[in-house]
């Protein structure tokens, strides 16, 4: 998937729950804070129960899949 596509699609879901799988294996849950034409921005709850930002380069993603939507 190229990148403006990614982009366009993350934007779509900014505001909502993911789940991002990236190329090498790491998966991500958080909910879309931020999109730019590099990176997506996830605000994410760690075990001790609070709020981080995490970065995820566009370039790195291999899939997205959107929580709670049925």
């Amino acid at each position: 998937m190229g990148m403006h596509d990614a982009e366009n699609m993350l934007r779509r879901y900014r505001g909502q729950s993911v789940d991002i799988k990236t190329i090498s294996g790491g998966i991500y849950e958080g909910k879309i804070t931020e999109i730019s034409n590099d990176y997506v921005a996830l605000s994410v709850t760690t075990a001790d129960g609070e709020q981080e930002q995490v970065y995820v380069f566009l370039s790195s993603i291999e899939s997205v899949l959107p929580r709670g939507i049925v």
